[in-house]
């Protein structure tokens, strides 16, 4: 999730999954592959699995008061249903997300329930609304299944419980991940549609975290606010939890801000805005014919000059502040090579990329150095100073 981030959400909220780059696997145990990715079980699922199995055996007890401390026993059981809900809800979204061409790089079940973390980003809105809304989908249709499963038991026992139970479970998490603000599936969804009315995906992302701080903040009012409207005063246990789950969707809900501001100033961002403008020289000219090449320009005295080869081909470009210490009586004997810095083959960018397809081709092709030719249909234009794409980064952020 989703770098794009990782996330980690209560057992009823799953949150939509945030692409990220490269993300580092979480620590656990390693119990399958889904998707082509590792499904882990991290330490803290246990303390989860606790903590429910004490929270659910008091209902157990009321229904079956004949187990005993087999109340326990049959509590765990939902717990395991839960989290194999859960499951599936992740799963579904690996699969879909492989399917829309992303790659998964994990499937986590946690102590909030569980998250899908991918890499390579959604190209467009419907792939981000049909990643998000497949995991919220598998709930209620296993809900509907526990449910007519339940209908069918024709006397209340131990698994007629669980069924209902597990039927309540999953219509709870498939409609609770609904709610339309990130870092929920349903703040995927209320995204992508910004999106697709907008063009613009950042926008998409600011609204849906901003929707999700209504969310978290609408969490806490209704723990607290529905007992009184019940006529009664709210349990203790039930505002923490409440709490809990409002701080983890209000800071999901500021990353996701985060972010779509980020995306805002990536999309504003490319080659031709940031590009000095440049002349070209054949490899062999001299110091004073790459001086005289760049004065009579008419492009400003920011003007690069461009080493190329027989070919055309970017070779290097001029030192200015080297071949500005070339005294003139040698300036018109002294080769360009002499004062040139070599590029990186292949780090050539074409003059109309910009956003995130800019910098992927930077970071594919820079081999980190400082400049990169710029090309515009095979021919040298400009160069590109990557440290003038890293203030625009900062100064946008």
């Amino acid at each position: 999730m989703t770098p794009e981030q990782e996330h980690v959400q209560p057992a009823a909220a799953q949150p939509a999954r945030q692409p990220a780059p490269a993300p580092a696997r979480s620590k656990g145990w390693v119990v399958g592959r889904v998707a082509g990715a590792p499904v882990v079980i991290t330490p803290s699922w246990f303390l989860a699995a606790f903590v429910l199995t004490l929270l659910f055996a008091p209902n157990v007890q009321s229904a079956a008061p004949h187990l005993g401390a087999g109340v326990y026993v049959v509590a765990f059981a939902f717990v395991l249903l839960l989290f194999g809900s859960v499951f599936l809800h992740e799963a579904a979204h690996a699969l879909v997300a492989r399917a829309r061409g992303q790659q998964v790089t994990e499937l986590a079940v946690t102590l909030w329930g569980g998250h899908t973390a991918y890499t390579g980003g959604l190209a467009r809105p419907f792939d981000g609304f049909i990643v998000a809304v497949v995991g919220p989908v598998t709930n209620l249709v296993l809900a509907a299944g526990f449910w007519l499963a339940y209908q069918a038991q024709p006397v209340l026992t131990v698994p007629t419980l669980l069924l209902y139970a597990a039927a309540l479970s999953n219509a709870f998490v498939g409609v609770f991940n609904l709610l339309p603000g990130l870092p929920l599936d349903g703040g995927q969804i209320l995204e992508s549609a910004v999106w697709a009315v907008t063009g613009n995906r950042g926008r998409g992302t600011v609204v849906a975290g901003w929707a999700g701080r209504v969310v978290a903040v609408g969490v806490l009012v209704w723990a607290i606010l529905w007992p009184y409207l019940e006529g009664r005063s709210p349990g203790l246990t039930t505002v923490l939890w409440s709490a809990l789950l409002a701080a983890f969707l209000w800071s999901g809900a500021g990353a996701a801000i985060a972010n779509g501001r980020r995306r805002a100033v990536v999309g504003g961002l490319s080659v031709a805005s940031l590009a000095v403008p440049a002349v070209t020289v054949p490899l062999g000219a001299t110091v004073a014919a790459a001086t005289v090449a760049a004065e009579t320009t008419g492009a400003g005295s920011g003007t690069m000059v461009v080493v190329t080869g027989a070919d055309g081909v970017p070779l290097a470009v001029v030192d200015p502040d080297a071949a500005a210490r070339v005294p003139a009586e040698a300036a018109v004997r002294t080769t360009v090579d002499a004062v040139a810095v070599p590029f990186v083959p292949g780090s050539a960018v074409d003059a109309g990329l910009s956003g995130q397809a800019m910098l992927a081709r930077l970071a594919a092709t820079s081999g980190g150095a400082r400049l990169v030719p710029v090309t515009d249909g095979g021919r040298v234009t400009g160069v590109l100073d990557l440290t003038a794409v890293a203030r625009a980064l900062r100064g946008g952020r």
